[in-house]
């Protein structure tokens, strides 16, 4: 009887981890019915982080909150509570029916849910959109008790360098005559004051912040100058952005060696915003997989399953399909490969198969039109084989 674990990322746009995961399984499952097959569908910290936690947590709770989208009027969302014993304390069941979080419990809050570009649509707001949303879901966490706090920053529609969401936990921004500022970038660009003495303290186990970029905030390589463009800024809109960032570092304690760090320019800069707060900023994926027990899974499997929606040549920077191939060869378990297209860059040697969507369905827009039933084909194929 074969162990078959599904560590699988989400699709972008496409289907969700968990979904993709589901239907992977049912297709291998059509051809070897008496297989054990895991579901651990996994993220790196944007969209999906939820939804990979709730599937391999099973005493995971949503956690309704009304919240201030990035188009400025409210969405219904939920934050994740999980028990103790998933974040490395003892779980006693006290939380059971009560809206109280018990003593080692963690909260995991997800930008792209609360603000996140997928929650526009087809619109952008490069200059209006921002990240309170993210910090109301921050707060509600937080009155609710949790000892620790897991964000995930992916897929944000701002870059605001988290003003909005340091707002919602308390800190002031005015600009030269006192006055607060406008939302999102157009904000930033007119801050003169930064008052960070009411921000709320962070709960006592801190924040670990998932993410899968190395960005600085600021430069070539900043949050303005790379991820501007894909929430709608263009030409002089990218350098006047990445100016009033440079500013707000010069305003905060710390904000230029903040600036600098590792991963500051994530989300719009709100990696720069979690850190002048005091979070830890951390891989994504390594930290999903510890919280959902990927390691345990795999050393028991016959064959690990991954993949993403585009695997290309930067997927072996922290992307979920690296990690999951390392993570199985270190236990001695093959690795499978599921990608919507593999790219002619991409290095596939760590895989003992892979699968494209687009090869088995004849084209991109073919495999996008009807995902499930193409992962389920991937999935009979990767049975057969």
């Amino acid at each position: 009887m074969s162990h078959v674990v599904i560590a699988i990322d989400s699709f972008k746009g496409s289907i969700a981890a968990a979904a993709a995961a589901r239907e992977i399984a049912a297709g291998w499952a059509s051809h070897d019915p008496a297989a054990v097959v895991d579901l651990r569908p996994m993220a790196d910290g944007g969209e999906g982080t939820l939804d990979a936690f709730a599937a391999a947590i099973p005493a995971a709770r949503r956690m309704p909150v009304t919240v201030t989208g990035p188009a400025g009027t409210p969405v219904e969302t939920s934050w994740l509570l999980l028990p103790a014993a998933s974040g490395g304390g003892s779980d006693n069941g006290s939380d059971a029916g009560s809206d109280a979080a018990s003593p080692g419990t963690v909260g995991v809050v997800e930008l792209a849910s609360t603000s996140g570009i997928e929650l526009l649509g087809d619109r952008r707001r490069c200059l209006d959109a921002d990240t309170t949303g993210f910090g109301e879901a921050i707060a509600a966490a937080l009155d609710a008790g949790v000892d620790r706090l897991v964000l995930g920053i992916g897929s944000s529609s701002s870059t605001d360098g988290g003003v909005g969401m340091l707002r919602a936990l308390g800190a002031r921004f005015a600009d030269a005559a006192g006055r607060e500022v406008a939302p999102g970038a157009r904000g930033v660009a007119d801050i003169a004051a930064a008052d960070l003495s009411s921000l709320r303290s962070l709960p006592a186990g801190g924040a670990v912040v998932l993410t899968d970029v190395s960005n600085p905030l600021l430069g070539a390589t900043g949050a303005a100058a790379v991820f501007g463009p894909q929430k709608g800024l263009e030409g002089a809109q990218v350098a006047a952005a990445d100016a009033a960032l440079g500013r707000l570092a010069g305003l905060v304690p710390d904000g230029a060696s903040l600036a600098v760090a590792p991963g500051a320019g994530a989300a719009g800069g709100t990696g720069f915003g979690l850190l002048v707060w005091g979070a830890r900023l951390t891989p994504g994926a390594s930290e999903v997989a510890t919280l959902i027990g990927l390691a345990d899974a795999v050393a028991g499997a016959d064959l690990v399953i991954t993949g993403e929606g585009s695997f290309d040549g930067q997927s072996a920077a922290g992307k979920v399909p690296a990690f999951v191939a390392e993570l199985a060869a270190d236990a001695g378990v093959p690795a499978a490969l599921v990608a919507g297209r593999i790219a002619p860059d991409a290095e596939t040697a760590a895989f003992a198969a892979s699968v494209s969507l687009t090869g088995l369905a004849g084209s991109p827009e073919a495999s996008i039109a009807e995902p499930a039933c193409w992962l389920r084909a991937a999935g009979a194929a990767l049975a057969r084989a």
